[in-house]
């Protein structure tokens, strides 16, 4: 097993990180963080950051489309949050002040809000289709005209306020926009859908054949379901950062002047501050032991499993578990900056910077709304130019704007990561961001964590067969009141093996040294090899000693062992042309020797969470497209600044919320599915934008040139929908994935 790594050089190194504190000499910054709700590609997060920069004494705005934040950065102390509310709200976006749940910090609209919107355009479409096919059918004279006029006005009935309700969110946000002088994809839709209703409506009043009823419910229901399929993929996308600071401990148990404790709120602790930690507990605030010793868990700053004994004088972070106790301990930075802020920090700092990833739908769609108003336009001048009336213009000039409707444009890529996904999850990977199909079909270079990620992160007892069941009985009835992961994983070898583990009720733990309890007369102890009075003892392997009376002490040796098919999986990732790296926490010849067992020859051990930042950076600038697959809390900068990133299953909560992607199972295979998949996606999303330019280049010319109706027009723009979708359900049908 790996040694832990050291707090002092975790905190001086976090203190230097320039995520985390300016240079000297610098000006001091500000930063403000704002939820913005309405910002939803790529041109909206252009504007919302040209627009904050003429905020005066704002020198960064930094937006994350992901999580829709703005993170705003000022040379003086910022001024209050409704300076830059106005001035989004001129230019027509909706922000606030980040809420203090971090799950819903970003909420923006709610998903069952678009699922309801949804719905009603659903069952108006239906019902307002069923009447428009009676109504096609009694065109040769079989139904009265004053049938076909109550046909007409009964899908008013239904199409007015499902179309009123049902297109609130492009008719608020295409409001707003005009509002700020600008344009963007949701104007043109609703000018769309508002001239074929009001144009219906007009000619239902004349009693006229001519009512698209059905054409703008229709437009809107299959608009409704790429906005709300792109919704729900946000959504699983949330904070990293700030559900890291969620394990901070709230409440701190504080050491007064007359010997009393009194639990206050963390975060008003001061440095100097003298607080008790029972076992058990999780450290509240980064602090120096004044009394008491114990083990403790660093697995979630450090990564790895073995605990650190320490005991007064020694250093204690925020989010660290104390596994025994009680310590005294006297706090020495404030909740907002102690390690795990600090680490938070780097991750806000490397999520923003992978939030200004835009996808190829948004920078096809930044020339839409011009394109498509001018479109527009030209025919409705065209046809009055030729003498044919405002009637027939404005009818080819609807048709023209419901053809251009961006309905194949924006399933193009949603409905890829819908059945991508669903391909995925039978292969036992979640996937989690919104664009991180479209990112992990671009990585050329995976880098791995060692313990948890090539390795099953799971203490075993190495050598378990000459280990006789007494010693393992003995020995399993010690470890079973303890937490020590070296004594759980003795207790879990001898359930294994069917052994009846009886607890001691009087075993005691010693902090640093191990249990210890009298049994029929005897000093048994389960613990160091100091502990259990080995003189020559091999300190250098990973090992637990048994002693029992006057007995010779017996060795119980344990090793983190590869997941079993490391070594083939990498090899086929080698053979696919990907560079592998390994970069971990834990000492270099634990990881040479993975390294050396999976043949991966470029790795590094014993690094800090900011110095995997900084490798991470050093292969971004010279080009490489980086995956990054770990597992522990001090990967969850490196997982926010890869160009991608995977975690197990088993990984901290901190990890899979920063990962991508999260894999199940005991085997690494699924990084080479995931991989293969997300090259698929990226094929099949392109072909979907050919699909959407194709069905455009045909149909645009006709609707000008008068050939096509908005009811056709209508049909069209769901037949180009329906085959982007029938595309990428391709995807869906490939089997045997599983690993």
């Amino acid at each position: 097993m790996a040694q832990s790594l050291s707090s002092a050089d975790l905190l001086e190194a976090s203190a230097k990180s320039p995520a985390l504190s300016a240079p000297r000499g610098a000006e001091p910054r500000f930063t403000t963080v704002l939820a913005v709700e309405n910002m939803h590609c790529g041109n909206c997060m252009k504007k919302v950051e040209a627009t904050l920069l003429l905020v005066p004494h704002v020198v960064a705005a930094r937006t994350n489309l992901s999580n829709r934040r703005v993170s705003i950065t000022t040379d003086v102390a910022p001024p209050t949050v409704e300076t830059f509310t106005s001035a989004l709200d001129a230019a027509g976006f909706k922000a606030t002040a980040l809420r203090s749940d971090p799950l819903r910090a970003a909420a923006g609209e709610d998903d069952s809000d678009y699922v309801r919107r949804l719905g009603v355009a659903g069952f108006a479409a239906a019902n307002i289709m069923l009447l428009s096919v009676a109504v096609w059918s009694g065109h040769g004279g079989d139904m009265p005209a004053s049938l076909q006029t109550l046909f007409h006005w009964l899908s008013a009935l239904i199409a007015l306020p499902a179309i009123a309700y049902a297109g609130q969110p492009f008719f608020s946000s295409a409001r707003r926009a005009l509002a700020a002088r600008s344009l963007n994809m949701d104007v043109p839709i609703s000018l769309g859908v508002t001239l074929a209703t009001a144009m219906s409506l007009y000619q239902t009043v004349r009693g006229s054949e001519q009512v698209y009823f059905d054409a703008a419910i229709t437009l809107l229901f299959f608009l409704l379901v790429g906005r709300t399929l792109d919704q729900v993929m946000r959504r699983r996308a949330k904070g990293a950062a700030e559900n890291l600071l969620g394990l901070r401990t709230p409440v701190t148990s504080v050491l007064r002047a007359d010997g009393s404790l009194e639990r206050v709120a963390t975060s008003v602790v001061a440095p100097g501050t003298r607080f008790i930690v029972a076992a058990g507990e999780c450290i509240p605030l980064d602090a120096t032991i004044i009394r008491g010793a114990a083990s403790i868990d660093e697995s979630l700053i450090t990564g790895e499993s073995l605990p650190r004994n320490v005991t007064a004088g020694d250093k204690l972070y925020s989010g660290t578990v104390a596994l025994s106790g009680p310590l005294e301990a006297e706090a020495t930075a404030a909740a907002d900056d102690t390690l795990l802020a600090d680490i938070a920090r780097l991750m806000q700092t490397a999520e923003q910077a992978r939030g200004r990833y835009v996808r190829l739908a948004d920078r096809a769609a930044r020339m839409y709304a011009p394109a498509v108003h001018i479109l527009g336009a030209a025919t409705f001048v065209g046809w009055m130019l030729a003498g044919q009336g405002w009637e027939r213009a404005l009818t080819a000039a609807i048709a023209v704007l419901i053809i251009t409707c961006p309905c194949a444009l924006a399933l193009a890529v949603p409905v890829v990561q819908v059945v991508a996904s669903s391909r995925l999850f039978r292969s036992g990977i979640i996937l989690k961001a919104a664009d991180g199909l479209e990112r992990l079909a671009e990585i050329d270079t995976i880098v791995l964590d060692k313990t948890g990620t090539l390795t099953r992160g799971i203490p075993m007892l190495a050598a378990a067969p000459s280990v006789s069941d007494t010693v393992l009985a003995r020995a399993a009835a010690l470890g079973s009141s303890s937490r020590h992961p070296y004594a759980q994983a003795v207790v879990r070898e001898a359930s294994a093996r069917g052994l009846v583990i009886a607890p001691i009720p009087d075993a005691a733990e010693v902090a640093g040294g191990g249990m210890r309890a009298e049994i029929d007369g005897n000093d048994v102890r389960l613990g160091s090899a100091k502990f259990c009075g080995v003189a020559d003892a091999d300190a250098e392997g990973s090992s637990l000693w048994l002693r029992d009376g006057s007995s010779a002490p017996v060795a119980l040796r344990f090793e983190d062992r590869l997941r079993a098919d490391a070594a083939s999986v990498t090899a086929a990732l080698r053979a696919k042309g990907y560079k592998l790296e390994i970069l971990s926490g834990d000492r270099a010849a634990a990881v040479g020797e993975a390294a050396d067992a999976v043949g991966i020859t470029d790795w590094r051990g014993g690094l800090r969470p900011d110095e995997k930042l900084a490798r991470l950076e050093a292969l971004k600038k010279s080009g490489a497209h980086i995956l990054m697959v770990g597992d522990g809390l001090n990967d969850a900068p490196a997982l926010a600044a890869g160009h991608a990133s995977l975690s197990p299953s088993t990984a901290v909560d901190v990890a899979q919320t920063a990962a991508d992607a999260i894999f199940q199972g005991d085997k690494l295979a699924p990084v080479t599915v995931l991989l293969d998949v997300a090259k698929a996606a990226r094929s099949s999303a392109l072909q979907n934008f050919a699909i959407a330019i194709g069905y455009n280049a045909v149909f645009v010319p006709l609707a000008m040139a008068g050939v096509v109706t908005p009811l056709i027009a209508a049909i069209a723009m769901s037949a180009s929908s329906i085959a982007v979708t029938a595309n990428a359900l391709r995807l869906g049908l490939a089997k045997g994935d599983r690993p």
